[in-house]
């Protein structure tokens, strides 16, 4: 988000226009038509007519985010394919890094979490969901570059990944019915059944959402103490304070790094042990 650089343009432009430091917390964070490269300086994004279907409006303009999206995506196949050689037995310098973190996600957060057999199986997707979220976490923190994560669409089109494949997988394993009926722990009273089946079913929706929200909440947050800190120039009009403002505003920048590992590795963890709990009924 190139926070660092804006700051001290920022002051003059909020200073010019009667913006409020919300206001200009606000403009930094949202999701627009337009990308951001330098202050002053916007690349317009295309819009398209919203199309109408059963009573829905459906908006497919391009938007800052999906661009972004589509960033992380492509650089994240370049870089596995530029990393992983035909012929070239032993991966080397990023490879071998990438390397390690896979064979981690595959057995400390795979097979811990859904058994030998089905984390090998789910090691694929875990490992997207891994790299994914942590290089979409990690663009907020370049200049020319924003959070998709900070878009509670984007986190909730994730979680509705997981939750697919909770569904779908669990119903393959054990059967339609099968599945549903091991939603309710055994030995429940039969006229007790309808209610915990219909709360067993409210908890796996809650469990996504959380999920989805967890993420949302979390690199949002980080992006609003970070422009609350360079905010202070604003508020009180002066670089006096900027040695102050600048220096929280770094180690919140720090931090921030910090917080985009761990979100990417929850997500994976939670995202691995919903799955496993689907395809393992006994566990």
């Amino acid at each position: 988000m190139a926070l660092i650089e804006h700051t001290a343009a920022a002051v003059d432009s909020v200073a010019d226009k009667g913006e409020t430091i919300g206001g200009w917390i606000q403009h930094h964070l949202i999701n627009g038509p337009e990308w951001h490269i330098l202050p002053g300086v916007n690349i317009h994004l295309p819009h398209f007519p919203p199309l109408h279907f059963l009573g829905m409006r459906i908006d497919l303009s391009i938007t800052n985010h999906v661009v972004m999206l589509w960033i992380a995506g492509l650089s994240l196949i370049l870089l596995f394919k530029l990393s992983f050689k035909k012929n070239q037995m032993i991966p080397r310098g990023i490879g071998s890094l990438l390397e390690m973190l896979v064979i981690f996600i595959r057995d400390e957060i795979g097979i811990v979490n859904m058994g030998e057999k089905e984390g090998r199986r789910f090691t694929p997707l875990l490992v997207t969901f891994f790299f994914f979220i942590l290089l979409s976490n990690l663009m907020g923190l370049i200049p020319l570059f924003s959070t998709p994560t900070s878009n509670i669409n984007v986190t909730g089109a994730l979680a509705l990944v997981t939750l697919a494949s909770t569904q779908y997988f669990g119903i393959r394993e054990q059967g339609l019915i099968g599945y549903y009926k091991n939603l309710v722990p055994h030995g429940v009273p039969i006229l007790l059944w309808p209610l915990m089946f219909v709360i067993e079913i409210m908890g796996i929706l809650a469990k996504h959402v959380a999920l989805t929200i967890r993420l949302f909440a979390n690199m949002v947050a980080g992006h609003i103490v970070l422009f609350a800190f360079l905010g202070l120039i604003i508020i009180f009009k002066s670089y006096y304070v900027s040695p102050v403002s600048v220096g929280f505003g770094i180690f919140v920048y720090f931090l921030e790094l910090l917080v985009a590992f761990i979100q990417a590795y929850i997500f994976t963890v939670l995202s691995a042990l919903f799955i496993g709990m689907s395809v393992n009924p006994e566990h």
